[in-house]
């Protein structure tokens, strides 16, 4: 399995509350797009992460036997101060970024990566009676804790390569949302600014020094 989604339409089972050893393992570049928050609409270039959580297994296919629950979650791609995927990758390593480290960070170096993810349960803002998962925060591996081997193959979509069979792989709502990129609809333009791309090779870092 490349990557555990749903289409459209289908309930899925939550994720109970609680903390978690995680692997990411998944990055797509969903790209440059208009969000509107508060009546200001804004021009951010985004990017979801997403994670596997090898010790809560269970059967989506029948053929493919148990395989390891997912989670992700959608950033800005900002090493501002103030961004949340600063914040997150400062708590995931524990300290903050230098300004000389936060000018040009390389976001595939997660890839691999195991970390604890603390997992709630959140109301929807449209319709508060549908209630999803939402990572309330990454933090470092517990000193001696181990995290069992990546299970998924390492999940990439960037422009700068990009790869219609994996494009095609995903739910509906992530496709909907790239469809509206300025990289997806200019992706022949080598202009465009992407994420550095990597291979799908498997990989697994516990090491208590991160690699970012």
């Amino acid at each position: 399995m490349a990557i555990n989604a749903t289409n459209k339409g289908v309930k899925r089972e939550l994720i109970p509350s609680g903390n978690y050893v995680a692997r990411c393992y998944s990055m797509i570049e969903i790209g440059t797009v208009k969000e509107s928050f508060q009546g200001d609409e804004k021009t951010l270039h985004k990017v979801r992460i997403g994670w596997e959580l090898p010790t809560e297994l269970k059967v989506f296919n029948e053929e493919k036997g148990e395989q390891p629950c997912v989670i992700s979650k959608e950033y800005t791609l900002s090493m501002n101060e103030k961004a949340t995927l600063r914040k997150m990758l400062a708590s995931w390593r524990g300290k903050d970024f230098t300004e000389a480290e936060a000018k040009s960070f390389d976001i595939t170096k997660l890839l691999g990566v195991a970390c604890m993810l603390n997992i709630i349960e959140k109301p929807g803002t449209k319709d508060p009676s549908i209630v999803y998962n939402e990572i309330a925060s990454v933090s470092p591996m517990i000193k001696g804790m181990q995290c069992p081997a990546q299970v998924n193959p390492t999940f990439v979509i960037s422009y700068d390569k990009f790869d219609f069979e994996k494009y095609e792989s995903l739910p509906d709502f992530i496709k909907d949302k790239m469809k509206t990129s300025e990289e997806f609809r200019k992706m022949q333009q080598p202009s465009a600014t992407h994420l550095t791309s990597t291979n799908d090779s498997e990989v697994g870092i516990d090491n208590i020094e991160l690699p970012f």
